[in-house]
Order: structure tokens, then sequence, then C-alpha cells
């Protein structure tokens, strides 16, 4: 088993692309990149904490390679506008990829300059993992438990098409 760390936006919607991924075991929604220890979400929300709402996800590689988790992250979120993903604004909803080894690392900047050769401007950071905090239980899982919330509702069928769409080998219905 094997880890990743990726910052794409509100984690409520990356851990819902991330759940419908063939191969990925967990997905785990939290904090990391800050100066905080043991933030909450209100102080995360604050954007002083210098935090990012990330996932972890917990993926088999003999099913899933950390390359196609990267080309997932790069297909549902806009990783060419900086500390934003639609309405949501601030340093907390920035687009980073903690690295946890040297392959990571590798991969990484080779999908960021493929993806600028094809001549997208990739504002996403490329940092090795600090700390990882898990965020408060009402998160996980949130657009499971609450379908209709209406930024879930908005947000998320919308990734989960392009998933499905873009990645059909990869698509796991729920």
């Amino acid at each position: 088993m094997q880890q990743a760390i990726f910052g794409g936006g509100c984690f409520w919607c990356t851990e819902s692309v991330f759940l419908h991924v063939r191969g990925v075991k967990k997905v785990e929604s939290g904090y990391a990149g800050g100066q905080q220890s043991n933030p909450n979400y209100e102080q995360i929300c604050s954007g002083t904490t210098g935090h990012a709402e990330v996932i972890r996800i917990d993926f088999d590689e003999t099913q899933i390679h950390f390359s196609q988790l990267l080309d997932v992250f790069f297909t549902t979120h806009d990783a060419t506008t900086l500390n934003r993903q639609g309405n949501d604004i601030g340093t907390q909803y920035r687009s980073v990829i903690f690295y946890l080894n040297e392959q990571q690392r590798e991969q990484a900047t080779q999908k960021i300059s493929q993806l600028q050769t094809d001549g997208l401007n990739i504002v996403t950071a490329l940092s090795p993992a600090p700390m990882f905090y898990a965020a408060e239980d009402y998160h996980q899982n949130f657009y499971a438990r609450n379908p209709t919330q209406g930024y879930c509702h908005f947000s998320i069928p919308p990734k989960l098409k392009k998933l499905q769409f873009n990645y059909p080998e990869l698509f796991r219905a729920q």
C-alpha cells in the first residue's frame, strides 16, 4: 500500500473523486502545509494558518499507479488558478502535491512539465510532505453522507462525470 497527498480545493470534492477511483482503498480529508499544530476547520477557513485542505490517499500500487492518480488530480480540479477553486478563494484551497518520496516528486514534476508544454499555466505547488492533520470526523466521507447538501450537489457531480468520461477504466461506481 502506498500513500499520496493532494490539495485541489475543497476536500469534500477531492475526497469524493478519489473515493471513486479503482485501486484507492481509503481517502482521508485533512490539513497540511501550514505552521499551526492541530488546526481545526474554523482556523483553516480563516486563511491564517498556512494550511491547505488536502486529502491523504491510500492506494494499492498493483491496481493503480501514482502517475494515474496525478492524471485524475489534474483532470478534476483547476490547476491554473492560484489559490482558488470555483467560489472557494484563499490559500487553503491552493493546488498542491505533497510528495512522500523521490519517485513521486519526479513523476509530479514530469506531469507538470508536460501540462506546461501543452500550454497550460500550472500553478500547482510541489513540496515534500509535511505533517498531515486529519480533519474533524464530520468532514470524512462528507458527500456520501450529505449528497443533497447544496455545495456538494452543485460541485461534485461534474467532477465525477469528468472522472468517468476521461478515465472509465479507473472509475468505480459506489
